[in-house]
């Protein structure tokens, strides 16, 4: 399996990198590190997850960010 990041979802993980990085430095690098920690497990466990609005979603371990995406064959697809 691979995962495929769209662009809308880079902007969204863009926007909560520099929302974080206001709060404190340092803590938009860590929201960075624990999503693409979301997105990696992803690989393992893509599809157990529930359908909202057409997608599945998998809610962040540390952050309150929900990671949308769809299975294609072999392609994980991150949404939003």
């Amino acid at each position: 399996m691979k995962n495929e990041i769209l662009d809308e979802a880079e902007a969204d993980l863009i926007e909560g990198y520099h929302f974080y990085e206001a709060q404190d430095a340092g803590l938009g690098s860590y929201f960075l590190d624990s999503l693409f920690s979301d997105i990696d497990s992803l690989l393992i466990h893509a599809g157990v997850h529930a359908v909202v609005f057409g997608y599945r979603r998998c809610l962040s371990k540390r952050f309150p960010f929900a990671v949308y995406y769809s299975v294609e064959g072999e392609l994980i697809r991150v949404s939003a």
